[in-house]
């Protein structure tokens, strides 16, 4: 009897040994500030739904909390255990899973397309709904799109990333694949997901003229999937001159617009945005960041843009200073994301891009995007855990 407790033990830490660090490693103290950034955005997000989405909330179910209560149910709690988790599970424990985890991003964004599982929000056919369950794949599929390919890329070596035939082709493959299943529902998470795969592909050892030639290639495939969607093109027209279309196409833009030039340097007040009052679309969405400089103004939202920026400077710091490549690529993708994503919101709310409806990290509501950015989060403390 003794005997087989000792084996059973055995085993249980061996198991155990797998997921977990090793002592020593495991002990080694994170990156409190990057951890305190991520928390620092996330509460404020927090604190600006409350407002942005207190009319809509009051409108549509007579509770001002009520987009906010679901938000932190639907979303912060769940990244909260998904945060803890990941901080706790050694991040190389996922580099042996790598074909797996490709495999159940393409059967995410594939199940989109299936009729009565693929659901439709806003002219997009991008969730998945099964048994009163709604999530939004494409978010899930950021996360484990960097997991594989940072697994694929360590594997292969710079070598054979930056040959033509052994890496260019292949990554080309894998992006079209993914990009363009993406693509068919949701052209702006296709444009962050492509952006993310390339920073990784650059840091990986891509030569710079295969990184241009998917640049070209990006734009080429952009500028088709623009024309085939009317409202794709007017969006763009829309950007090149606001005020062809004011009342049309031109509405959400000039009503952005409004709302950040109404804010002054000081703002109106918390809680005290006009815009949100039925007349800037996507208060909760895409346009927060409007809200944002309309109720506590410039100072506030330029305060934003900087904690974005030093959460990129930290995230490069740790990427610098990690030893393997499988962890390096994995941090330099999780940092495109929240970077890439975050410039391509504010810039369309401030018109140096079209419009795309890109929500911005930890602030936009959406319980699958908050929820998965956490759980993102939770393994670049894992890997500063063990720098």
């Amino acid at each position: 009897m003794r005997r087989f407790h000792l084996a059973n033990k055995k085993k249980k830490s061996n198991l155990l040994s797998r997921v977990l660090p090793d002592q020593k490693r495991f002990g080694k103290t994170p990156d409190y500030f990057l951890a305190g950034l991520f928390f620092v955005i996330i509460l404020f997000g927090l604190l600006m739904l409350s407002s942005a989405s207190s009319v809509s909330s009051f409108r549509e179910y007579n509770d001002v909390y009520f987009f906010l209560k679901r938000q932190i149910i639907r979303g912060f709690l769940p990244g909260l255990a998904l945060f803890v988790f990941f901080t706790v599970v050694n991040y190389r424990t996922w580099e042996k899973f790598t074909v797996p985890i490709f495999g159940l991003a393409l059967l995410l964004l594939v199940m989109v397309l299936i009729p009565g599982i693929g659901a439709t929000y806003n002219q997009s056919q991008s969730w998945i709904s099964i048994g009163g369950l709604s999530f939004q794949p494409s978010e899930v599929v950021k996360l484990l799109l960097i997991l594989s390919l940072a697994g694929w890329f360590s594997y292969r070596g710079e070598a054979m990333t930056g040959d033509f035939w052994n890496g260019f082709l292949p990554f080309l493959v894998i992006l079209g694949l993914v990009g363009g299943l993406v693509a068919l529902s949701d052209l702006g998470t296709a444009i962050v997901i492509v952006a993310i795969a390339v920073v990784i592909y650059f840091v990986a050892g891509a030569r710079i003229r295969h990184v241009i030639s998917l640049v070209v290639l990006g734009f080429g495939a952009a500028a088709v999937l623009i024309a085939k969607a009317p409202y794709r093109a007017e969006r763009l027209m829309t950007f090149l001159n606001p005020e062809l279309d004011p009342l049309g196409f031109g509405y959400h833009i000039n009503q952005a617009f409004l709302a950040i030039g109404s804010g002054g340097l000081f703002g109106l007040g918390f809680g005290q945005s006009r815009q949100k009052f039925a007349y800037l679309p996507e208060v909760m969405g895409d346009s927060i960041f409007a809200i944002i400089a309309e109720e506590l103004g410039f100072i506030f939202a330029a305060s934003l843009i900087v904690l974005f920026l030093l959460l990129a400077w930290r995230g490069l710091k740790l990427a610098k200073k990690v030893e393997d490549d499988y962890a390096r690529y994995i941090v330099v993708g999780i940092i495109g994301w929240f970077t890439w994503q975050a410039f391509f919101n504010i810039a369309a709310m401030i018109g140096l891009m079209p419009l795309t409806g890109i929500p911005l990290p930890f602030i936009s509501y959406g319980g699958t995007a908050l929820a998965s950015a956490m759980a993102a989060a939770g393994i670049l403390i894992n890997i500063s855990r063990q720098s």
